[in-house]
C-alpha cells in the first residue's frame, strides 16, 4: 500500500479497476485499520473483493536497501512473499524501487537463463507505443544482458502491445556499426545472429524513439533512466509553456481547441497516466512498478498492465526464447 499519495489513492484506483474487471480479487498489505477506514465509504460489491493483510511496517523511499531487505514484516516483503507462495498471481507497488527490485529478485527468483531482471515501460510515439528497457535496474550491462533484454522486450511487446514481430533496436549514439561502446558492438553482433528469435533492426538513436522507428528499444539502466526522465521533463515543460501562452494568446486558444481530447485524442495519447505501470522483466512471477506519485487513474493503469499480462504464459515464453537464442549463438 505504499505510494507518495497515500492509501486513499490506491483504494480509489482499486475501485476503478474493479469497475472494469469485477473478477479481480485484491489482496491489500498495509495497516489494516487505515485500509478499513478508507474502504468504509465504498460499496460492498467492491469491498467484498478486498482481502486485508495487516502489515503496519513499511519501507520508506530513502531507506537503505540493505537494511530494507532484512526487515521481515514490511508490507512490500509480505506482499512479495504471497506471490512467491502462490497465494496471489502478481503484485503492483508504488514503493521504493530499489528495495522492490532487490526483494522481488530474492523472493520471486529469476527465470532460468536471465542474468539480471530489467525494468520495462511503455512510451508514446508518433505511430503508437514502444517498449523501453532497462529503465534503471542495471546501471551497467554486459552484451549478454543486453541480448537478454532484447528477447524479454520482444515478449513484453508482443503480449502487452499485440505486436507479432516487434522491431528491436539497441540505443546508441549513431546507427553506424562502429559507433558506441564495445559492449554495444558485441550485443549488436549477437542480435544480428538471432534472426529466428528476434526481429533486430540494428542501432537506433535517441530521436528515433518518439518517432516510433523501433517497437522495443534496448539500453543500459543509466541511459534508459536518463532518457525517460528527460522525455517526461520536456513533455511537462511543453505543457506548461502551452498553458501559459494559451491564457493570453488567441492563436494558442484555437490550437488548444483543435488539440483537445474531444477533437483529436492528442492529449490522451501523450497523457503519462496511460503509461504508468513498468514491469520487472526476467522474474518467475508478475511484478509491476507504479510511479510513487501516480494518481488513482495512473495506479489503475498499472493494475490494468498486471491484469493483461497475467493472461499470458509470460515467463515460460521468455525462457523458451532464451534457450533458442543460446542454441543459435553456441
Amino acid at each position: 500500500m505504499g505510494t507518495d499519495q497515500g492509501p486513499e489513492t490506491i483504494i480509489k484506483a482499486l475501485s476503478l479497476a474493479h469497475k472494469k474487471h469485477p473478477d479481480i480479487e485484491f489482496h491489500l498489505f498495509g495497516p489494516s485499520d487505515v485500509i478499513k477506514r478508507e474502504l468504509s465509504s465504498y460499496l460492498t460489491s467492491f469491498t467484498n473483493t478486498c482481502i486485508l493483510h495487516d502489515a503496519p511496517e513499511f519501507i520508506t523511499n530513502d531507506e537503505v536497501i540493505s537494511k530494507a531487505i532484512r526487515r521481515k514484516n514490511t508490507s512490500m516483503r509480505l506482499a512479495l512473499q504471497a506471490v512467491a507462495d502462490g497465494q496471489v498471481d502478481g503484485i503492483v507497488s508504488g514503493g521504493n524501487t530499489g528495495a522492490y527490485m532487490a526483494l522481488a529478485t530474492i523472493l520471486l527468483k529469476t527465470i532460468p537463463g536471465v542474468t539480471r531482471p530489467a525494468i520495462a515501460t511503455t512510451f508514446p510515439t508518433a505511430v503508437g507505443k514502444c517498449i523501453l528497457l532497462d529503465m534503471g535496474a542495471n546501471i551497467e550491462c554486459s552484451p549478454k544482458q543486453l541480448v537478454e533484454f532484447a528477447i524479454m522486450g520482444k515478449t513484453f511487446s508482443r503480449d502487452l502491445l499485440n505486436i507479432d514481430s516487434p522491431k528491436i533496436g539497441v540505443l546508441n549514439i549513431g546507427r553506424e556499426d562502429l559507433k558506441g561502446k564495445p559492449e554495444l558492438h558485441e550485443a549488436h553482433q549477437k542480435l544480428k545472429n538471432l534472426p529466428d528469435v528476434v526481429n533486430y533492426m540494428g542501432f537506433v538513436e535517441g530521436n528515433d524513439i518518439p518517432l516510433g522507428k523501433a517497437d522495443v528499444v534496448v539500453t543500459d539502466g543509466f541511459t534508459g533512466n536518463v532518457t525517460i526522465k528527460t522525455a517526461e521533463g520536456i513533455g511537462s515543460a511543453i505543457a506548461q509553456v502551452f498553458k501559459e501562452k494559451m491564457q493570453s494568446n488567441l492563436l494558442f486558444k484555437i490550437l488548444k481547441f483543435f488539440s483537445s481530447r474531444k477533437n483529436s485524442g492528442l492529449g490522451d495519447h501523450f497523457n503519462p497516466v496511460k503509461y504508468n505501470g513498468a514491469m520487472f522483466l526476467g522474474l518467475k512471477s508478475l511484478a509491476i512498478k507504479s510511479h510513487g506519485g501516480a494518481s488513482a487513474k495512473g495506479f489503475a493503469n498499472a493494475i490494468e498492465v498486471a491484469y493483461k499480462l497475467n493472461q499470458y504464459d509470460f515467463s515460460h515464453q521468455i525462457e523458451r526464447d532464451l534457450i533458442a537464442s543460446k542454441s543459435q549463438l553456441s
